[in-house]
């Protein structure tokens, strides 16, 4: 059975076809690529991270981003260890190196398009953020439990 990966979705139009935000986004289609089994109240919780939390300041990819680390790498808080910190920095200094910012209004400037909107955006943050989800379930993988 092929699953579909997070860029796959993201490619498919899913915020088109859905009418979300780049936030909104990268976490629906993580729920999906990942079966994170997050119900609709929690994805609402993405709505008001788009647009750079509306008035255009950090990316809605990044805090999308950070949402999914946290629902996928989190057993119950974020104080417990710092992996989802690493995962954030790792992520945002690999997209702040693609998109040369990471605030909502200069990534607008040189990356939005009419036609696509800030598709362009959501297709490399699903790129980096799928590479670096796999990679962590994989060493979580060959973890023992005890471990972890």
């Amino acid at each position: 059975m092929n699953r579909q990966t997070l860029y796959d979705i993201v490619a498919s139009g899913l915020n088109t076809r859905e009418d979300l935000n780049c936030a909104e986004t990268i976490v629906y289609a993580a729920n999906q690529a990942y079966n994170l089994g997050l119900p609709h109240p929690a994805l609402k919780l993405a709505a008001g991270f788009g647009g750079g939390m509306g008035v255009e300041s950090t990316c809605g990819v990044l805090s999308g981003a950070s949402m999914v680390f946290s629902a996928m790498f989190v057993r119950r808080r974020g104080h417990e260890s710092d992996r989802v910190k690493q995962l954030n920095t790792e992520f945002i200094e690999q997209m702040r190196g693609i998109l040369g910012h990471i605030d909502c209004a200069p990534i607008k400037q040189r990356w939005r398009d009419e036609t696509d909107g800030c598709l362009p955006v959501m297709l490399e943050a699903a790129r980096v953020l799928q590479q670096i989800i796999d990679r962590e379930r994989a060493a979580d993988a060959a973890t023992p439990t005890a471990a972890r």
